[in-house]
């Protein structure tokens, strides 16, 4: 069972849409009931680098999804941008190979500003909208467990400070690579919502439970009638100690 100010530093709400201000409004109704909000392609193509100053500016870190993915070079200069605009949190993905994923982590450490701390640098290892067929079809043996396991082991070895990965993986990363590597987890579904476009996924609570560092939720809150009702739901399952 987790503390509210716990289950609240887990909570990361993706704000995935294209429209600035509903961008903005759906995060400033929900500052101070997440720790932290997720800025993807989506949004970032659309508003560009101002939305995340914009978003910063509520008071709520910024997790800045653009999983990386390039020759070494042009993804280290891209991470130190996206270390200069302040974020807490970037992504790369683990397929890119372990030149390409140091590249990351040194680009990060390079454009973080004077006084700030180094955004958090985690790669992505099998999208949670990918199975075991998906995987076969991509020409990817061995299923996705396994490939989670590899890369994450690769991304711990190139110096990134954690994961992305689905929540079917979390007991036995967090068995094999300690307490402090990061596990951050998309896919969640809180119970009775439907799955969507995601395949590997869990409720808040078996999330934490397995030890998820941080939770990913978007259209459970973002989609929701009342996205603070949906947001208070999913705190009070995971403070609940029934």
């Amino acid at each position: 069972m987790l503390s509210r100010a716990g289950a609240v530093s887990r909570l990361v709400v993706a704000l995935d849409t294209s429209e600035r201000d509903e961008i903005l409004a759906l995060a400033g109704s929900l500052a101070g009931r997440v720790g932290m909000f997720k800025l993807g392609l989506e949004a970032f193509a659309a508003c560009g680098p101002s939305l995340v100053g914009e978003v910063r500016g509520l008071g709520v870190p910024v997790f800045l999804d653009l999983k990386l993915h390039d020759i070494p070079n042009t993804v280290e200069k891209a991470a130190r941008n996206c270390a200069r605009l302040g974020v807490a949190l970037l992504t790369t993905h683990a397929g890119g190979g372990a030149a390409m994923l140091r590249a990351a982590v040194a680009g990060a450490a390079a454009g973080t500003p004077p006084g700030q701390e180094r955004p958090r640098v985690l790669a992505v290892t099998v999208l949670t909208s990918l199975d075991d067929g998906a995987l076969d079809e991509l020409g990817i043996p061995g299923g996705a467990a396994a490939r989670v396991a590899s890369w994450a082991g690769l991304a711990r070895g190139c110096g990134c400070d954690g994961v992305v990965c689905s929540p079917q993986e979390i007991t036995a990363l967090r068995a094999a690579l300690g307490a402090e590597f990061i596990l951050l987890t998309p896919g969640i579904r809180p119970a009775g919502q439907a799955a969507g476009d995601q395949r590997r996924v869990a409720t808040p609570r078996a999330a934490v439970d397995a030890g998820a560092t941080y939770l990913v939720i978007g259209r459970p809150i973002t989609a929701a009638p009342d996205p603070v009702a949906a947001t208070e739901a999913i705190l009070d399952e995971l403070t609940d100690d029934s």
